[in-house]
């Protein structure tokens, strides 16, 4: 009888090279990227000193948790936190629905002027009104020194309500059509049918209006005045440049005393802290939606 027929081919040297090479030089990738949180977060942690000097590189030396105590006795720290929190919560989801619910309308052959109104949209990524003319706008729609300044602005995101389009063009036009012939209207297919179908786009766009919102600092720098409505990257903004200018007088030899004072003189450690402090917030939510991202990005890019 003959050798039974295994089905699995047989590697060779030359195929285990090659997955050698590949563990090798994606793992060299991933500790490139890696490398920078990791470095951030051991300096902040390490003995100043030690830090300005450049000494820390691969391990943490006289770990302490001052750089972070001072960051979280900053005046009004609590309440730009708050702010942050809101802006980023609030803008995500009505940017989230606004996306949603548009870029299901222009995938819809019967709305009025579709493709008028879809070219419209889309002039707006390529084409700006400029800084002046921006704060005009925002001026005379009474939004200045409000929270709505944080959130209305960014209602429609082009970018994202293409993304949104694209992919639910994806989904098999015959479920919506089976919905149609039992009498559901477009709401109903859309929260019944196209959102549920839709979990990998809208994670993606969760994630790039979080990461926006939470990063976002010139709206709040051109818009606001007091701290009413500061962000917590406007408040350590202000923060350093405090460090920054009391270390200058350090050096020209003017009297500046107070361990507080002293801690808030060393720049290279207040940045890496401030940095840590600002994306810790974006690390942990990213693992979550992670796994629908790339789906998400991917379908969603196909066609425009």
């Amino acid at each position: 009888m003959g050798k039974a027929v295994t089905g699995k081919k047989k590697r060779g040297m030359a195929d285990r090279l090659f997955d050698i090479v590949n563990v090798v030089l994606l793992g060299l990738f991933a500790l490139v990227c890696i490398y920078p949180f990791y470095y951030i977060l051991i300096n902040s942690l390490s003995n100043n000193k030690l830090v300005e000097l450049g000494k820390i590189v691969f391990l943490p030396q006289g770990i302490h948790f001052n750089n972070f105590r001072d960051v979280l006795e900053i005046q009004g720290l609590n309440h730009a936190v708050f702010i942050s929190l809101a802006r980023t919560t609030v803008g995500t989801c009505i940017t989230l629905l606004s996306c949603t619910v548009l870029g299901y309308a222009m995938t819809r052959q019967e709305l009025w002027h579709r493709k008028f109104w879809y070219r419209f949209l889309i002039v707006t990524m390529y084409f700006g009104a400029g800084l002046i003319p921006g704060y005009l706008n925002i001026k005379r729609l009474g939004l200045m020194n409000t929270f709505g300044v944080y959130v209305i602005p960014c209602l429609v995101g082009p970018y994202n309500m293409i993304l949104v389009k694209t992919y639910i063009e994806s989904i098999p036009q015959s479920l919506e059509e089976s919905a149609l012939m039992d009498g559901a209207g477009y709401l109903k297919r859309l929260t019944r049918i196209v959102v549920p179908l839709s979990k990998p786009i809208l994670a993606t766009i969760i994630l790039f209006s979080l990461v926006g919102q939470w990063n976002a600092y010139m709206d709040t720098v051109l818009y606001t005045s007091g701290t009413r409505l500061q962000t917590l990257q406007s408040i350590l903004y202000q923060y350093l440049n405090s460090a920054r200018q009391l270390a200058d007088m350090m050096k020209k030899g003017g009297r500046v005393s107070g361990e507080m004072v002293m801690h808030m003189t060393n720049l290279q450690s207040a940045r890496h802290t401030m940095t840590m402090v600002t994306i810790s917030p974006i690390l942990m939510v990213y693992p979550f939606i992670q796994r629908y991202y790339v789906k998400g990005v991917m379908i969603g890019a196909v066609k425009g």
